[in-house]
């Protein structure tokens, strides 16, 4: 499995990581509000196709180290939240969310004792800084859900995230 993000078309990036099963424990941490706010975003979800989910991000909660928010994203400082709509709830294989003019579909496949996550988000914005950064974003934030469930402690949000800010940059621009 490649660690980056591939572009499938000029607009949608997709992401695929093995994470430790079973499924229904993966499943768990995109919906369950608690355990999504380890590697995501906290809020509650509604658990039927048709629903809302409010995203409460705090990303220097993501993780006990303490690295400092850039500049650039000081508009996020204590937090921010948004909400998305409940496309499909397919417990526990399918999960896709409308959100900020795209779509993010999780798709889950067990594979022996782990679970195959392949996480696609179309409709990239056009705007090359909040493409990167939507890149670098959910590059950062899928680690952070592969070292929580494998027990690990992840580094900080921001200096991983703005490293792979970065590595996208190089990569596709």
């Amino acid at each position: 499995m490649d660690k980056y993000g591939k572009l499938i078309n000029d607009h949608t990036i997709q992401f695929e990581r093995l994470l430790p099963g079973p499924i229904e424990r993966v499943w768990e941490y995109l919906t369950d509000a608690d355990k999504r706010a380890l590697w995501f975003a906290g809020g509650e979800m509604d658990n039927n196709s048709g629903g809302k989910v409010e995203y409460q991000f705090n990303h220097n909660n993501l993780s006990p180290a303490k690295d400092p928010m850039p500049e650039k994203y000081k508009g996020m400082e204590g937090g921010t939240i948004s909400v998305a709509d409940v496309l499909t709830y397919d417990e526990p294989h399918l999960l896709i969310i409308g959100w900020e003019g795209g779509e993010v579909t999780f798709k889950l496949e067990e594979i022996d004792d782990q679970v195959k996550l392949t996480l696609t988000h179309s409709n990239l914005p056009n705007d090359k800084d909040k493409r990167v950064g939507t890149m670098g974003g959910w590059h950062t934030h899928l680690d952070i859900l592969v070292d929580r469930m494998n027990g690990k402690d992840p580094k900080g949000f921001w200096s991983v995230h703005m490293n792979m800010e970065k590595e996208y940059t190089e990569i596709f621009f």
